[in-house]
């Protein structure tokens, strides 16, 4: 007999955050497409264990809530026991092997795309400068919880605060 997982719900702060323009803008902008809902638990399923090789690969802990112009995807990775979508840690795994933890929780992701990065530019280019997107920004500074940091600093942070995120990865890949 299998485990059965149930979909939880889409946090409202990330519906909210899903209805401002992430515009790509030539490549000045964000490369990323919101969804309005996480991806459903059999797609996630089906997708990761095309992406790993592996049959038996288990995606319960990823819950993708929006993809790259290539594919890859973002999600909250649910590894914090007790503790709420937003505390955990946001990561990317991209189309072409490209993986990462990239914030240690909503709040870190917010300042993220406050300086014009999506997942995706802040795994491959943490250290590219940006205008800061002023949406975003407003967004971050009306609802982050946490302080305001670069980009380089936030993923430091988040690969130690979560450093086993790659072998989690790497132990299913075949």
């Amino acid at each position: 007999m299998h485990e059965v997982f149930q979909q939880p719900d889409f946090p409202e702060l990330l519906t909210r955050l899903h209805q401002l323009e992430f515009d790509y803008r030539d490549g000045e902008g964000i490369d990323f497409e919101p969804y309005e809902h996480f991806l459903p638990i059999n797609e996630t399923q089906d997708w990761f264990r095309l992406w790993t090789g592996n049959p038996k690969a288990d995606s319960s802990k990823i819950l993708v809530f929006g993809q790259d112009g290539t594919g890859g995807y973002a999600a909250v990775w649910t590894i914090k026991e007790n503790s709420n979508l937003l505390e955990q840690p946001i990561v990317f795994l991209g189309s072409e092997g490209e993986l990462g933890v990239v914030a240690a929780s909503f709040s870190d992701y917010l300042w993220v795309l406050a300086v014009n990065h999506g997942p995706y530019e802040a795994i491959a280019y943490p250290d590219i400068m940006k205008q800061p997107n002023l949406a975003f920004s407003h967004f971050a500074q009306q609802y982050a919880t946490t302080p305001q940091r670069s980009i380089i600093e936030i993923l430091r942070l988040a690969n130690a605060a979560f450093p086993s995120f790659h072998q989690y990865i790497d132990s299913m890949v075949r």
